[in-house]
């Protein structure tokens, strides 16, 4: 009969000293704890981790954001671009309890430091993506759904569509309209 490998008796690696004045914080990892399960009946493997930093850890004080894990995990975050997360991002981070914000539009493009017509394109795919609700005045982060609205986005063929969809189009007819030249 066949003896077990002594490396899969103990269920645990060695641990090794905490991080010192003569020691990196985490030099390849090796500060952590790690709990390799040798039994293939558990499902998964557990990793205990220290901060890196104890002095630091982060405290709830006053008020605070979250973004559910299914927001990466189930691919919401895959299907929005940059600007489209940015605003998401500031909109969950400025929202109260019930995620609703007020911020203008001015504002939001100044602290984001994004063109009117990005705004625009991201709050609106924010919308019809369903993340977001917008009355024209109060913003609303909405709970995630079930799974993410994909989008596929359709070339814009005539100058109807153009002028319907277009963001430079529709500002430069906006400028025509009121004879004011911006740059």
């Amino acid at each position: 009969m066949k003896t077990q490998p002594e490396d899969l008796k103990s269920p645990l690696s060695p641990i090794p000293p905490a991080a010192g004045p003569k020691r990196g914080a985490y030099p390849h990892g090796r500060n952590q704890r790690t709990i390799h399960r040798r039994n293939t009946n558990l499902k998964a493997q557990r990793i205990e981790k220290e901060p890196l930093e104890p002095q630091r850890i982060r405290k709830i004080t006053t008020s605070f954001a979250f973004i559910e894990h299914r927001f990466l995990r189930d691919g919401f975050w895959s299907t929005l671009d940059q600007h489209q997360l940015l605003l998401y991002v500031f909109l969950i981070m400025v929202a109260d309890r019930n995620g609703l914000s007020y911020y203008s539009y001015d504002k939001i493009c100044t602290l984001l430091k994004i063109t009117l017509d990005d705004y625009i394109v991201a709050r609106d795919t924010l919308i019809q993506k369903n993340l977001i609700g917008f009355d024209g005045h109060l913003f609303q982060v909405l709970s995630l759904p079930d799974q993410p609205v994909v989008s596929a986005a359709t070339p814009l063929k005539s100058k109807q569509d153009m002028q319907n969809c277009d963001p430079a189009t529709i500002h430069q007819l906006i400028s025509q309209r009121f004879g004011k030249k911006h740059d």
